[in-house]
């Protein structure tokens, strides 16, 4: 492993703090200098790149529903968090939320929480038009999914931290149904780049247009969709996948 000036001054905080220092420095940097940079880039993103909240913990001010004016009745502010219980009477699958405002290139950060055996998922780049039913007919997905539990979980692509039926996360790293996972989602047109950590390890790098994400939808049942992925510039909204799910502390900063 290459020794960085970063490892250094750890370690030297971890003897000033004696052998529980090192102990916690040895579990947090263990692997290898890429580790080190992506648990430290997502602390990074999450707090000190001045990411301003697009939810305010207590009403829907920026939130609506996709085609709609007001927030579905499915949706509901609890302690803090957005949260999405299923009525498979009423619009079953339409109750997507979405931002009253467009994002182009950005970073997103946010935690959220599946139910048992749920899968939802997080759009960027949506074209909300007549023409378009629903967010995921333009929009790409950061999926949510409780890998324990739901069958999807077999494709790797469908797993927590993939761009849905795109490109699959490195690795699994998400938490058990119930409990809070942290997400950084950055979206950068300027680079043609996109990329995803969840709970502190970047596990997905992608680009956003050009051959390259040709190729990717050549792969998917994306491909013969005209109006998928071609905007660069849309809401970004959170799924009604018929499952339980929960989002807070929604923050996003434009690049």
């Amino acid at each position: 492993m290459k020794i960085s000036g970063k490892l250094i001054l750890y370690l030297l905080l971890a003897f000033a703090l004696g052998f529980f220092g090192f102990k916690f420095i040895f579990q947090l940097f263990k692997s290898d200098d890429t580790e080190i940079e992506t648990r430290i880039t997502n602390k990074t993103l999450a707090e000190h790149q001045g990411l301003e909240l697009i939810f305010d913990g207590k009403t829907f001010a920026g939130w609506r529903g996709y085609g709609l004016e007001k927030v579905p009745e499915e949706w509901k502010v609890e302690d803090g968090a957005l949260v999405f219980y299923p009525n498979p009477d009423h619009r079953s699958g339409l109750n997507n939320l979405i931002t009253e405002k467009e994002y182009t290139s950005f970073i997103l950060s946010l935690e959220w929480k599946i139910s048992e055996g749920g899968n939802s998922g997080i759009f960027w780049g949506i074209k909300e038009d007549t023409a378009y039913a629903v967010p995921y007919l333009t929009a790409p997905e950061l999926q949510i999914l409780d890998n324990e539990n739901h069958p999807d979980a077999q494709n790797k692509t469908h797993r927590a931290g993939a761009v849905f039926d795109i490109s699959p996360p490195k690795e699994d790293t998400a938490k058990k149904a119930g409990e809070w996972n942290a997400t950084v989602l950055e979206i950068n047109h300027h680079t043609n780049q996109g990329k995803i950590w969840l709970n502190g390890i970047l596990i997905n790098e992608f680009p956003l247009s050009g051959p390259e994400w040709d190729a990717l939808i050549a792969n998917t049942k994306f491909k013969n969709w005209q109006g998928f992925g071609k905007f660069k510039t849309g809401r970004i909204g959170l799924q009604d996948h018929g499952n339980k799910v929960s989002f807070k502390n929604i923050r996003i900063k434009a690049l």
